[in-house]
């Protein structure tokens, strides 16, 4: 991302690269708000394909899959990297197209990716599978070495989780609550809501501490409170790109940054490892 963002004039790269990091801080609590600022950075710079990346991931967050795909789609094709293609195919399955998911999990493309994009795929496609009310498919899609290793792994406990809850759907009580039980084992991060999956199961009910109305006064006050710091943060972004335009390399006044210009966009190593961190988390 450094080496894309250093390719714009002086300025620029940190302007964008600021919203880009809005967007990573933002995506998993306010996803409007990261939505907001991706458009920021993709009317700064449309032309880099990490821009182009994290606004996809921002319309997927809010839903907009097919704004998502389009965006997915222009990363893949700056890049040629197939890394965004289970993301793609569950943009598919958000616009209601299962089948072209399944197209989309038997192309040569899905050879292509690491370890982690495989089992992506698999959970796109097992997630498609039910989808199409094939339970039982479903279930056989999920079952894989990575299903069966002991070994835990970053997608381990969302791989166990899946499993768990098509076991569940397919009426598979006891089963069910084996892989959630090692779903637990392996969700040290609490990813997952195995825990209280289990104990439905077991028909333990929790009880709130807080009277539920006075609950609800105290989330609408904080909501009220998110919200209008959230408007600020954008507003004042947009304040502070409205005279930014497209900018063009053949234009005399396009002016690279230089290779030794680093301390211009020091947050963008915050950019890196926040959207790494996403990515590895999503999204089936």
């Amino acid at each position: 991302m450094r080496q894309e963002l250093l390719s714009l004039p002086k300025g620029l790269a940190e302007e964008v690269s600021k919203n880009l990091v809005m967007v990573a801080r933002l995506i998993d609590e306010e996803p409007e708000q990261a939505y907001a600022y991706s458009r920021i950075a993709l009317r700064l710079a449309s032309r880099v394909a990490a821009v182009r990346e994290a606004a996809g991931f921002a319309a997927y967050a809010t839903q907009k899959y097919s704004e998502a795909l389009a965006e997915f789609r222009a990363a893949k094709r700056m890049t040629g990297s197939v890394e965004l293609w289970p993301v793609m195919a569950d943009c598919e399955r958000g616009l209601g197209r299962p089948e072209r998911a399944l197209t989309m999990a038997g192309e040569p493309e899905v050879a292509k990716l690491d370890k982690a994009g495989q089992v992506e795929m698999r959970l796109v496609a097992a997630g498609a599978r039910r989808d199409l009310g094939q339970l039982d498919a479903a279930i056989v899609t999920l079952q894989s070495p990575e299903l069966a290793s002991s070994s835990v792994q970053p997608w381990t406990a969302r791989l166990r989780y899946a499993y768990a809850d098509a076991l569940l759907a397919a009426g598979r009580e006891d089963e069910a609550r084996e892989w959630f039980g090692k779903t637990l084992e392996a969700d040290k991060d609490g990813a997952t809501d195995a825990s209280d999956r289990l104990a439905e199961l077991d028909g333990v009910e929790f009880v709130d501490a807080m009277h539920e109305d006075e609950a609800d006064e105290v989330d609408e006050a904080d909501d009220e409170a998110d919200d209008e710091a959230d408007a600020a943060e954008v507003a004042a972004a947009e304040r502070a790109s409205d005279q930014a335009e497209y900018y063009d390399e053949d234009d005399e006044e396009y002016e690279p940054l230089d290779e030794g210009s680093e301390a211009d966009i020091d947050v963008t190593d915050e950019v890196v490892a926040d959207l790494d961190d996403d990515r590895a988390d999503d999204k089936a």
